[in-house]
């Protein structure tokens, strides 16, 4: 089961996604170079907005946990969790903090250690689990910086759950050992490796295998891992699969952009300098965008509910209808934002298209595979070519989804999809998902 998400969107002169040189992302698509917006920054600000919304009309966000993208999880994270929950166990600040960093240490050098594979069988044959654990390649440390626990080179995304779960084992070793902190560095090897040993996989770090140990029923990564995954190129964390994938937004229309120059007055020194105090330049374009999301649905219950994909059907689906519906507002609604201050590059969507059903997605950008020429009414134009294109897909393929509904300022053909509000068209295509006769 699919839900697909087709939106058209025009922006006004402005600089919404730019490359490392300052300039407007573009791509070559079809018979012209377009403007670009690439999906990476889609998917930060709907995700920035989507606590706001669901907040606004689904209680309970309390079991949608946020994550934090980041290289300071260990130190900036976890250290001051387990120092908060040690005070009442050890009142000695020295003590404390002597245990913390050390019992963190530890865990951050197990939880990313992957084991090589000639040292695989030895740990798995043998009765000995008190093994020095040795900071991967993949961490450093810089003492002349004050870091005192390891961090990994790459930002990558934690979640709340996963800091709860590490320090409430630090805090229960840590009383278990009284103190001692070669006792406590002992047991927190001990349970790095025993989880490890218990998935009995080869080459997986021991996060990966902590979290698969002990987290399969929680939203480990956070709502943004749920949705959109995480992944690392090093592997060096535990990955979760993409729910949500997102296309890169592109024009429909070829590129047309011009360079704005501006410059700043002195106001204090007007008599001195006639000319400006500073002269500068910005690339500005402006352009109507197709954007395509599509969503797998057995994986987004998965994600949020810790099933096995295959199962989605028997959950409660009241957390994913919440997100999904926050998903297709922030779609619509949010803008990428870029130079806020000078080009105020807020807009909504005019054109929405939601389409439900169990065959294999497919956008429907090849409606704009030739430059669409910008006269007339764009907007009804680009509704107009998305539509002949779709009708298209059906004469040559069949029906390819099983639903479909739309939300529009313009007109759009009936036969195709029938015309709501956006409020009732996201309704509509999750009760085709979530109803009891759902396939």
């Amino acid at each position: 089961m699919f839900l697909q998400i087709h939106s058209l969107t025009s922006y006004h002169a402005t600089l919404l996604n730019r490359d490392d040189a300052g300039l407007a992302k573009r791509i070559p698509f079809g018979d012209a170079t377009r403007l670009r917006v690439s999906s990476q920054c889609l998917k930060r600000h709907w995700t920035t907005e989507l606590r706001t919304i669901i907040e606004q009309q689904h209680d309970g966000w309390e079991n949608f946990e946020s994550g934090w993208r980041t290289r300071n999880f260990f130190d900036r994270v976890i250290l001051p969790e387990v120092d908060k929950t040690l005070r009442d166990d050890f009142l000695d600040d020295k003590e404390r903090q002597a245990i913390v960093i050390a019992a963190t240490w530890d865990l951050a050098c197990g939880c990313f250690t992957k084991i090589k594979k000639k040292d695989a069988k030895k740990l798995l044959e043998s009765d000995k689990l008190d093994v020095p654990l040795e900071m991967p390649d993949v961490m450093k440390i810089d003492p002349d910086k004050g870091e005192r626990v390891p961090r990994p080179e790459q930002a990558a995304l934690f979640g709340k759950p996963e800091a709860n779960y590490l320090v409430s084992e630090i805090k229960n070793i840590a009383r278990e050992s009284n103190g001692a902190i070669q006792e406590i560095r002992k047991g927190i090897r001990q349970r790095v490796l025993l989880d490890w040993r218990e998935r009995n996989k080869e080459g997986q770090t021991m996060l990966n295998a902590l979290i698969q140990a002990n987290l399969s029923q929680t939203l480990y990564a956070g709502i943004e891992g749920a949705l959109f995954g995480r992944f690392v190129t090093s592997d060096i964390l535990a990955r979760s699969d993409a729910a949500v994938h997102v296309a890169h937004a592109f024009t429909v229309h070829k590129l047309d952009t011009e360079v704005d120059y501006f410059t700043v007055v002195d106001d204090l020194n007007r008599d001195e300098e006639t000319g400006a105090a500073h002269a500068g330049d910005m690339e500005l374009g402006a352009g109507l965008f197709y954007g395509y999301v599509a969503v797998d649905i057995p994986l987004l219950v998965s994600n949020l509910s810790g099933c096995d994909a295959k199962a989605w059907k028997a959950q409660d689906f009241a957390d994913a209808r919440a997100v999904l519906k926050g998903l297709i507002r922030a779609i619509a609604t949010v803008s990428p934002g870029a130079k806020l201050g000078a080009t105020a590059p807020y807009a909504f969507s005019d054109f929405v298209l939601l389409e439900t059903g169990g065959q294999q997605p497919r956008a429907l950008a090849n409606a704009y595979l030739q430059a669409l020429p910008l006269h007339g009414d764009p907007m009804q134009a680009a509704a107009d070519a998305l539509g002949k294109h779709l009708a298209a897909l059906n004469d040559m393929y069949g029906q390819t989804s099983d639903t479909r509904v739309a939300a529009s300022t313009r007109a759009f053909d009936q036969d195709l999809a029938e015309v709501k509000p956006l409020d009732a068209a996201i309704e509509t295509a999750l009760d085709a998902i979530f109803s009891p006769e759902r396939g």
